[in-house]
C-alpha cells in the first residue's frame, strides 16, 4: 500500500522563479502533447478501424530527446518530471476513456493548461535527495539556483524510508512537498466479526455488529454554519467592479472561508474514520457502495415542487463537501493500516426494504423512521445497515460456512432472505 505525507515548504524569492520557470517547460510539454493527441484522433477518425494507430504515452515519450535538442531550455528540468507530466496526460485520458465507456455522458477529455497554472513537478524514483532533514532536487536551471528546502519541522516517519516519488505543488498561494512511501500493512485475519455502517448526510454513520449493537454518529454540518456567511461575502463581491481593489478584499475573505470550510470537514471526517476502525473490535468494516457522483445530480423527476426541493437540499449537501466518497477512502486506508479490511457491497434497496419481513416501499428523504405493517419500528439509517449486513452474510464475501452468531442474526432480521423474494407494496399500503 502506498501512502503520502505532505509537507509544507517555504521557497525564497529565486527558488520561486526557477520553480515557476520548470513549470512553465512542463507546461508547454503538457499542452504540446495533447495537442498532438487531439490532431491524431481528429485523422484517425477519417481511417477506417483496423488502421487507426493513436498516439500513445510511450510515443510522445520517445519524441522528448528530438524536442531537447532543439529547444535546450528543455533540457532544465529533469528528464523524469517530463516524462512523468506525459505520465499524467496519459493517464487523465485513459479516465476520461473509462468513464465515458461506463456511460458517464458527462465526462471531459483533458484541458489545456493556462500560463497561471503551476505543473505539479513530479520526482519518480530519482531526481531527489533527502539527508540530515534537507530535500534537494535536481535541475539544470541557467541560474544554478539550489532547490532544497528544510523540512525538519515535520519530521519523516520511520516507514517513509521506502520513497517511490516526491512532489512540488502550490495550494492557494502555500507551498507543500507530497513524500508517496511504501507502507507495509499488517496480515489481515478474519476474526469472524463483523461491522456493517450505512453512511448518511445528517449521520455520517450508522452502524451496526453481530451482537446486534448500534451506534450512530452525527455528522458535524459545518457547510450549513458557513452558507449563509459565504453567500453574504459572495454577494458584496459580485456587486462590485471585477479584479477592483473591493472585489479582491472580498475575494480574498470568501476563499479563506471556503478553505476554512473544507479544512473543518476533512479533519472531522479524519477524526471519527480513525475513531470507528481503531474502536471496533471486527476487523471486517462492510460498507455501503454508493454512487456519490449521481447522488450529487440535479434531478427533476417529478412535478412536486416538495420533492424537487428535497432534491435540492440532497445535493447541495453531498456536492462539494467529500462527506461521503472521501470519508469511505479515509476509513480503508486506516484500517488497511492496522490489518482490518474494508468491503464495499451494493446497497441498493437498503433504506426501502423493511430489515424483519423483507416488504419493501418506497419512502421519501424526510421519513426518517421505517414503521412496518409487521410491527417493526426503526431508524430509516439503522434499518438500512442491518440490510446491508444481511446482504453481506449472505454474499460470496463470507469465505467460510456461517456461524452460530451469524445464523442468529439472520433469523432476527431476515429482510434480504434467499428463500423468498422482498414484497413490494405502495406507500398507501404500506
Amino acid at each position: 500500500m502506498q501512502l503520502s505525507q505532505k509537507i509544507r515548504i517555504y521557497p525564497t524569492k529565486e527558488q520561486l522563479k526557477v520553480l515557476w520557470d520548470l513549470s512553465e517547460k512542463c507546461r508547454l510539454i503538457y499542452n504540446f502533447a495533447l495537442s498532438d493527441r487531439i490532431d491524431n484522433w481528429k485523422e484517425q477518425n477519417e481511417v477506417s478501424e483496423e488502421d487507426r494507430k493513436y498516439i500513445t504515452y510511450t510515443t510522445q515519450q520517445n519524441e522528448l530527446p528530438e524536442i531537447k535538442h532543439k529547444y535546450p531550455e528543455y533540457k532544465w528540468v529533469y528528464s523524469k518530471v517530463l516524462q512523468m507530466t506525459l505520465r499524467n496526460l496519459d493517464a487523465s485520458y485513459k479516465s476520461f476513456f473509462a468513464l465515458w465507456k461506463s456511460g458517464d455522458k458527462n465526462a471531459r477529455p483533458p484541458r489545456f493548461k493556462g500560463k497561471q497554472y503551476f505543473t505539479t513537478l513530479c520526482y519518480n524514483q530519482s531526481g531527489f535527495d533527502i539527508e540530515n532533514d534537507i530535500i534537494s532536487f535536481s535541475h539544470k536551471h541557467p541560474s544554478k539556483t539550489e532547490i532544497s528546502f528544510d523540512i525538519s519541522h515535520y519530521p519523516l516517519k520511520e516507514e517513509t524510508k521506502k520513497i517511490k516519488q516526491v512532489e512540488i505543488f502550490t495550494k492557494k498561494g502555500k507551498w507543500f512537498v507530497s513524500i508517496t512511501y511504501e507502507f507495509q500493512e499488517p496480515k489481515y485475519i478474519d476474526n469472524g466479526k463483523y461491522q456493517a455502517i450505512d453512511l448518511g448526510v445528517s449521520n455520517i454513520i450508522s452502524a451496526v455488529n453481530l451482537d446486534g449493537k448500534f451506534i450512530q454518529i452525527k455528522s458535524r454540518r459545518v457547510d450549513l454554519y458557513w452558507k449563509n456567511k459565504l453567500q453574504e461575502v459572495q454577494s458584496k463581491r459580485d456587486h462590485c467592479k471585477k479584479y477592483s481593489r473591493r472585489w479582491k478584499k472580498y475575494h480574498l475573505k470568501f476563499c479563506r472561508m471556503k478553505s476554512k470550510c473544507a479544512n473543518q470537514l476533512k479533519d472531522f471526517q479524519h477524526k471519527i474514520s480513525k475513531q470507528i476502525v481503531e474502536n471496533t473490535k471486527a476487523n471486517t468494516i462492510i460498507v455501503g457502495d454508493l454512487n456519490v457522483k449521481s447522488m450529487a445530480k440535479k434531478k427533476k423527476t417529478t412535478k412536486s415542487p416538495r420533492k424537487n426541493k428535497a432534491n435540492k437540499t440532497l445535493n447541495h449537501s453531498i456536492q462539494n463537501t467529500g462527506s461521503l466518497g472521501r470519508f469511505v477512502q479515509f476509513l480503508t486506508y486506516k484500517a488497511r493500516k492496522i490489518g482490518k479490511r474494508v468491503i464495499r457491497i451494493d446497497e441498493s434497496y437498503t433504506t426501502q426494504t423493511c430489515a424483519k419481513c423483507g416488504v419493501r416501499v418506497k419512502r421519501e428523504l424526510s421519513e426518517r423512521d421505517i414503521t412496518c405493517d409487521c410491527g417493526h419500528q426503526m431508524d430509516r439509517d439503522l434499518n438500512s445497515a442491518v440490510n446491508i449486513m444481511i446482504k453481506f452474510l449472505m454474499s460470496d464475501n463470507l469465505s467460510h460456512q456461517p456461524s452460530l452468531k451469524e445464523e442468529s442474526f439472520l433469523r432476527k432480521w431476515n429482510g434480504f432472505s434467499t428463500t423468498h423474494s422482498p414484497k413490494i407494496c405502495s406507500p398507501a399500503k404500506a
